[in-house]
């Protein structure tokens, strides 16, 4: 059979479409490295870094009771002003509180003072007797205790209140109103607490803790104090009390912390805090939690030796956080295995990922 010219022309190039096929499929698998039976990983170098173990505590902010204040008077009166409110922020010298003086105190005061006087015109007439030899000596020493007497009752009646019609109770310092006690009007007795004042460096954070951390807390620690609200940055105080009973409400064991002199600035008495003691300082090596398993034996790492997994043995130090802190056979030079490590067993076949392929 005679086939035509066309014909033979296509079935030449086939042929050598196929041939060219063959060629380069035999190419690619000659470039193309054999990885059967290894685990693509990722490496990491374990880095020295010291730890805090920490204490979770809660509270508030309060006035410390060994600078707060609770102003009173001597004497009785009648509120007739009040120019600040409970919480209120003042400075030093702003008028809190007006008083009209009680009226018994008013009347004392002047009778002092009519004593006074009449003591004083006595004085001058024993003097006058004595230059005209009608009064002995004796007789001007009486008249001289009597005027002094007179005075000190006056001073006496002057710091009850009764010298002023209007008395003004003003701001010890800059600090906080914690509470105010009496209303527009309301008349008090003597001693009677009227308000109460915390400077504004006088706050402490008043915290709660489980009380199985009893153990681990003494005084002195140092403690990073913030408020539950808002984004203002941490105080740095230290722990000054640790109680050694629970308390009966909350179940839990109270203690206190300091708070720096410029803690008024970003906090108020009563707000609500949070704050992390730290208990203890440690060095260990840091690593990314996933390079860290768990199995039977403990914890462990896989490090990568001469393209196969080893593994090494762990203790966790410090579990919080995406970087833990473990000790073991680790130093800076060891290939922790992060990515990768789930998949192997001690021994297997590993081969690290390039930089370029990430």
């Amino acid at each position: 059979m005679i086939r035509s010219f066309p014909t033979r022309i296509a079935l030449v190039t086939l042929c050598l479409w196929l041939s060219g096929c063959a060629a380069g499929g035999a190419g690619d698998d000659d470039d193309k490295p054999d990885v059967s039976g290894q685990v693509l990983v990722t490496t990491a170098a374990p880095v020295n870094q010291t730890f805090h173990d920490t204490i979770e505590a809660w509270g508030t902010a309060a006035g410390d009771p060994h600078r707060a204040t609770v102003i009173s008077l001597g004497h009785g009166g009648q509120v007739t002003g009040l120019d600040v409110a409970a919480g209120q922020t003042v400075q030093r010298g702003q008028a809190l509180i007006h008083i009209a003086p009680d009226p018994a105190a008013r009347n004392a005061y002047r009778q002092a003072q009519s004593a006074m006087d009449l003591a004083s015109g006595e004085l001058k007439r024993t003097e006058q007797l004595v230059s005209q030899h009608l009064a002995t000596q004796s007789q001007l020493a009486t008249a001289r205790k009597a005027l002094d007497d007179a005075q000190a009752g006056l001073e006496a009646q002057r710091a009850l209140g009764g010298g002023s019609t209007d008395e003004v109770i003003s701001a010890p310092a800059d600090g906080v109103v914690v509470a105010l006690n009496v209303n527009l009007g309301d008349r008090f007795q003597a001693d009677a607490a009227l308000l109460s004042f915390t400077p504004s460096h006088g706050l402490i954070a008043r915290l709660s803790v489980q009380p199985d951390d009893a153990a681990k807390l003494k005084t002195g620690m140092p403690v990073q104090v913030e408020g539950v609200y808002g984004d203002a940055d941490a105080l740095t105080g230290h722990v000054t009390m640790v109680g050694r009973a629970v308390d009966a409400q909350t179940h839990l064991l109270p203690l206190q912390a300091d708070l720096p002199s410029n803690a008024g600035e970003s906090l108020v008495a009563g707000s609500a805090v949070r704050a992390t003691i730290e208990t203890a300082s440690y060095s260990a090596w840091a690593l990314p939690r996933e390079a860290v398993l768990h199995d039977d034996k403990g914890d462990y790492v896989f490090a990568a030796d001469h393209d196969h997994a080893k593994r090494i043995d762990v203790t966790v130090k410090h579990p919080e956080g995406d970087t833990v802190g473990v000790v073991g056979q680790l130093d800076g030079k060891t290939r922790v295995i992060v990515l990768g490590s789930y998949e192997l067993d001690d021994g297997d076949a590993i081969r690290e990922q390039q930089e370029s392929s990430k």
